[in-house]
């Protein structure tokens, strides 16, 4: 584990492996560096790549009060250690936060987006308009695990009975310790959340080449959230991966990301190292 410090002291922690140009992971709500291992290992022959635990999670350190734009400059540090240029992934609300950091003229080449968890049409209720205020009750009155049942069943769609053997199991504790961000998630989301359409204009700038997908055994409502995200931004394509979820499996993951990201990869040569 390495540690690079975010522009406003905070420490993101962060694991590299692999050879090639860089590829920056951001996980999605509650997940840690930890995630995004298989997946790494199935890229880390042709790339280098960062996967790190974001402010408020695993090893990283956390500052208040919290924003998006420190999140951004989370990314911006480990661009910065990776040589100054980076590809990124993201998933869910991690792919919305990557969004952001190539919006605001990071230094990202091309972007992977999987299941950005947009909700923009009735195919599936919007979340309530006082999630994220409820969710901060929850987490102010220090009732953490409650709270990540309360995003589990109401903005995942986790039935209650599927949450109680969770409550049961080893995972529990760490979800519970990262309870906190799933705020910063929904601040991320903003309000794409209610059902309304996208705010094109928020990422106008964002104009690099980015690809949007989906599985194609994921909900309605996060399918049409990718081709509406798509049908916004400037220079991005979609693709579906048949038999896939929300949660995608690695092997489907890797060869996707290894081929978008693979000219740019190879323009710089084999010999490139970080």
């Amino acid at each position: 584990m390495n540690k690079v410090v975010s522009r406003d002291g905070t420490e993101i922690a962060y694991e590299k492996t692999g050879y090639g140009f860089p590829l920056i992971l951001v996980g999605g709500a509650l997940s840690d560096r930890s995630a995004a291992v298989p997946l790494a290992t199935l890229l880390a022959p042709q790339f280098t790549v960062f996967a790190y635990d974001r402010r408020g999670r695993g090893d990283s350190g956390d500052t208040a009060p919290y924003a998006v734009e420190h999140e951004v400059e989370d990314i911006q540090a480990l661009i910065a250690e990776a040589g100054g240029s980076a590809f990124v992934f993201g998933h869910s609300s991690g792919s919305v936060l990557a969004l952001e950091a190539a919006a605001r003229g990071l230094a990202v080449p091309k972007l992977a987006m999987y299941e950005p968890p947009f909700r923009i049409d009735r195919s599936s209720p919007p979340l309530p308009k006082d999630y994220r205020e409820h969710l901060g009750e929850l987490l102010t009155s220090s009732r953490r695990g409650e709270a990540v049942e309360y995003f589990m069943t109401t903005a995942v769609g986790v039935p209650p009975e599927a949450v109680a053997q969770i409550r049961r199991s080893p995972t529990w504790a760490k979800l519970e310790s990262a309870a906190h961000t799933l705020v910063y998630d929904q601040t991320i989301m903003d309000n794409a959340t209610t059902g309304t359409s996208l705010p094109a204009a928020r990422w106008a700038n964002a104009t690099l080449p980015v690809l949007v997908f989906d599985g194609g055994a994921s909900p309605a409502w996060m399918r049409n959230a990718v081709q509406a995200l798509v049908d916004i931004l400037p220079s991005a394509k979609r693709l579906s991966l048949e038999g896939q979820t929300h949660r995608i499996d690695p092997a489907a993951l890797a060869p996707v990301l290894l081929e978008f990201f693979g000219s740019a990869q190879t323009a710089r040569g084999p010999d490139a190292r970080h």
